[in-house]
């Protein structure tokens, strides 16, 4: 690939050529800033590909480049309280460094004495111990957790950060998920806290944006960075990949073979993913679906099923991010090529 590519594939790095969700971003730092904040939560759920953690990324930036802020990502695969002892700690590994005067443990800079007992401190004291200081020094911490799941881990997690809110520790959250993901957690019985957690579903890319940037790079007319544009759904993977390819391989190829280029790799990279997460009957619906909105009585005639069980696998489509519902009535695939994609590399398999 050319060293000066603007555009990556690379999940959660904010490329250099990015089309800002201002509004969220906004959204998320005025509310987190204010005096007195109408909440400490935020979920951002979107299909793979669609944005979710260079959103994350972005505000995590801002806030933290106010001064005021420390920020701790956290691995949603480690057991949780664990990793954000740890990482509060200063420990990468895990091993705490216990010498027979005492140790310390450093807080983003601030000293936590905890004298000179050998025994490990639970992961809850180490928090709270470091939230206290981060308290008194006026500062501010901010958890991201990246691709969450609805989980034993995620529950226990959540619970304590609930109480800790509770105590009036500075603690603030950002959370990315799949649909069906955030929707599990937000409707688990034990975390109805989570219900009234702000929740923002990240929708597709501005295509005049799109439009406009493509025009830019590639100083090529508009009317044909429309084409483009339109190829990309305001996916936001897509606008990634096909500029990047379109960037690397305008001069040797044609658009046709662009286009392949760029249907493997939206099979490769994501919708082969995706793919494997539906069901047979997901599958049918799919395959079944036009390349148009399409009204369910329409679809229901099309798979001679009842305008109930079509219901049900049209909601669960749509919390896995593959379809929308476009008005009352009528759904339309989300993501662009995706049948189409699926039909060419797929069902050779």
């Amino acid at each position: 690939m050319k060293e000066n590519n603007p555009f990556t594939l690379t999940f959660g790095e904010p490329p250099k050529e990015y089309i800002s969700r201002y509004e969220h971003q906004d959204a998320v730092v005025s509310t987190f800033s204010a005096l007195h904040p109408v909440s400490r939560t935020f979920l951002i759920e979107g299909v793979r590909g669609s944005g979710k953690t260079v959103l994350m990324t972005k505000i995590s930036e801002e806030l933290e480049s106010k001064g005021d802020w420390i920020v701790l990502n956290l691995n949603a695969t480690n057991d949780l309280l664990e990793d954000m002892a740890e990482r509060m700690s200063g420990i990468n590994r895990g091993v705490f460094d216990v010498l027979d005067g005492g140790f310390n443990i450093s807080v983003a800079g601030f000293g936590v004495g905890l004298g000179a007992s050998k025994t490990a401190q639970s992961h809850l004291s180490i928090i709270r111990q470091g939230l206290e200081e981060l308290q008194k020094k006026n500062k501010k911490l901010l958890i991201t957790v990246d691709e969450v799941r609805h989980n034993e881990n995620m529950k226990h997690f959540a619970s304590e950060f609930q109480i800790m809110v509770r105590e009036g520790y500075p603690l603030y959250l950002i959370m990315t998920g799949l649909y069906d993901q955030i929707y599990e957690i937000q409707n688990d019985p034990e975390l109805t806290f989570l219900l009234r957690a702000f929740k923002i579903s990240i929708e597709p890319l501005n295509k005049v944006q799109i439009r406009n940037q493509y025009a830019k790079i590639f100083d090529i007319d508009r009317r044909f960075a429309s084409q483009l544009a339109d190829m990309t759904g305001g996916y936001a993977f897509a606008f990634q990949s096909l500029g990047m390819l379109y960037y690397e391989y305008r001069d040797s190829m044609d658009i046709d073979s662009i286009t392949e280029k760029y249907e493997e790799m939206l099979y490769g990279y994501v919708y082969r993913k995706i793919w494997e997460s539906l069901s047979d009957k997901d599958r049918e619906v799919v395959l079944a679906m036009p390349d148009h909105p399409v009204r369910t009585g329409e679809m229901c005639d099309t798979l001679s099923m009842d305008s109930s069980i079509l219901s049900k696998y049209r909601d669960r489509l749509i919390k896995k991010g593959v379809i929308v519902s476009t008005r009352f009535g009528q759904m339309a695939l989300a993501l662009p090529r995706f049948r189409s994609v699926i039909q060419k590399y797929e069902m050779d398999y």
